[in-house]
């Protein structure tokens, strides 16, 4: 009988052992898509940082374009560029200071766009439209990688607050991420003048 109950406890032992440690190889597999989908939110910026020169160089070739437009986008991008965010650290505030940076870079951008409609001939060059098509896809990727890190961020964080994976994602050194949120004043709607 009592072996039987060393038997027992050694197993009830086991079976916690093998709990927490499937508990804490998940909370790693969550940080790791938390990680990957960064990269990619990276990338995408990094695809659109890439491409301003080529736009900035395009435009040039038009003499009369305003040049402080021009030196607004080459500023922000080299801004931007500054910022970087060690995957392993991806608190609010590191987020919020990213995220601050590339919008300096869509401001710009988008006085630039804005600015370009003054110029006929600019508008018609192909090499213009084809960055310009390319900023665009690159925009609607930044939008979809931004969600899918949001998403893998939710799930990260689900996964350490709740019991009784807080209790393993603390022994794991395990931290709340940080979400993209939305810039200051995207909530109203551009006014548009005619």
């Amino acid at each position: 009988m009592e072996i039987l109950k060393k038997f027992w406890w050694v197993g009830l032992l086991a079976i916690l052992i093998f709990w927490v440690i499937g508990k804490y190889n998940g909370i790693a597999a969550k940080d790791q898509e938390v990680k990957r989908t960064w990269g990619d939110v990276e990338s995408d910026y990094q695809r659109r940082s890439d491409l301003i020169p080529n736009l900035v160089n395009t435009v040039k070739g038009y003499a009369d374009f305003e040049q402080k437009t021009l030196t607004d986008v080459i500023q922000a991008r080299a801004s931007a560029t500054q910022v970087k965010i060690d995957p392993t650290n991806l608190t609010p505030e590191k987020l919020q200071e990213f995220q601050q940076a590339q919008s300096g870079i869509s401001s710009a951008l988008g006085r630039l766009l804005v600015v370009s409609e003054n110029y006929p001939n600019l508008k018609a060059n192909q090499n213009f439209l084809d960055l310009q098509a390319q900023l665009e896809g690159t925009e609607n990727r930044i939008s979809v990688s931004r969600k899918r890190f949001n998403e893998a961020v939710q799930g990260f964080n689900t996964a350490i607050v709740g019991f009784p994976g807080n209790l393993v994602a603390k022994l794991g050194g395990f931290v709340e991420k940080g979400f993209f949120k939305a810039a200051e004043g995207a909530e109203k709607a551009p006014e548009v003048k005619f």
